[in-house]
């Protein structure tokens, strides 16, 4: 029914726009009383079998929301009767910031991918903040945190502290967000100084606190090798906790769409099926080449069970979907859970 009926008609507005009138339909559905147990009823699997530890963290089940839809921590509460077991909110950045210019995010259905160029749009750590003060479940929250576009790169340092100190409280594990290919010269923090100066940092920042919180990074689908064993040393000498794997594609090989589509759209971040394989490659090469020592959460073109079930044989031990949610719907999550329960009997 969802492909059938619900996805055509939801495809024939811009992204953007769905995007706003789902969150919106979310929070007043939810309030509408035996709506939520509808639907956690519908779309959750709870097994003692899909249960999965990580981090220190005990996961129900090995699927995540990626960070990008729920940026604000508006509707993570909703989003968790779906069937994740966590939600990563943000990206977050220290101030409100509207983002890049529109359009900016477009659809590329032949290719069952999106492409985006949102540039961190939302509205500040205060409100994430304030969001977060009202969770009701025991959703494990992520923290996907960045700097402001207008924070020149020396001292994006400084952004990811006040994220970092200001989340604390509220998120059971952090993200750090270096890689994302629509922010103005964020790449450039990707080199391994600049990133190992700015996880120091918070690491140090960590050990001064009570209570424990997993820091990981998330990195880009565009590295080479080399630059993935810089990642693995990285890894090593600032003693993070994991790395998620992988962000968007600046690439555009092997679309199916035609260029002149593809050329009006022009820059932006790749997601969906044409990611899938090498974010594969990737999460497989970091695992072997640290012989398994690094905890990976595997996130890039999940768009079937069986893209979910090649993650996992990669190496990683959760998986997040978002494209695939969009394209697949909402029973997408219970369908991977069905599928890991086969091989976990």
């Amino acid at each position: 029914m969802y492909k059938i009926i619900i996805r055509p008609l939801l495809f024939f507005f811009p992204p953007e726009t769905i995007h706003s009138l789902i969150v919106n339909f979310l929070k007043i559905g939810f309030k509408i009383p035996g709506v939520e147990y509808i639907v956690r009823k519908s779309f959750t699997i709870n097994n003692n079998r899909l249960k999965t530890q990580f981090l220190g963290m005990e996961f129900k089940n090995p699927v995540g929301f990626a960070a990008g839809f729920d940026k604000n921590a508006e509707i993570y509460n909703q989003f968790s009767s779906f069937g994740f077991s966590f939600i990563e909110i943000g990206t977050v950045t220290p101030k409100p910031q509207p983002g890049n210019p529109k359009p900016r995010s477009f659809r590329i259905p032949k290719d069952n991918g999106l492409i985006n160029r949102m540039g961190f749009n939302n509205k500040g750590v205060e409100c994430a903040v304030n969001q977060l003060k009202n969770k009701k479940h025991k959703t494990i929250i992520g923290g996907n945190i960045g700097k402001n576009t207008n924070t020149a790169n020396d001292n994006a340092i400084d952004d990811y502290v006040i994220c970092f100190e200001k989340l604390y409280e509220y998120v059971d594990y952090f993200v750090v967000n270096l890689s994302c290919p629509n922010i103005k010269d964020l790449h450039k923090l990707q080199g391994k100084d600049s990133t190992i100066t700015i996880l120091n940092k918070l690491t140090a920042i960590r050990n001064t606190k009570a209570l424990f919180k997993p820091i990981l990074l998330k990195i880009s689908p565009d590295l080479t090798n080399d630059q993935l064993d810089d990642i693995i040393e990285t890894f090593k000498i600032t003693r993070i906790d994991g790395i998620v794997a992988t962000n968007t594609t600046i690439s555009r090989e092997g679309l199916i769409t035609d260029k002149q589509t593809i050329d009006k759209i022009a820059n932006g971040g790749l997601s969906g099926k044409p990611l899938a394989k090498r974010s594969t490659e990737i999460i497989r090469y970091l695992n072997e080449k640290s012989a398994g020592s690094i905890p990976i959460i595997g996130v890039g073109g999940i768009m079937s069970v069986d893209d979910a079930l090649e993650k996992i044989k990669a190496g990683a031990t959760l998986i997040q979907v978002y494209t695939g949610f969009i394209y697949e719907g909402p029973g997408f999550v219970k369908k991977i859970n069905r599928e890991i329960l086969k091989i976990r009997s």
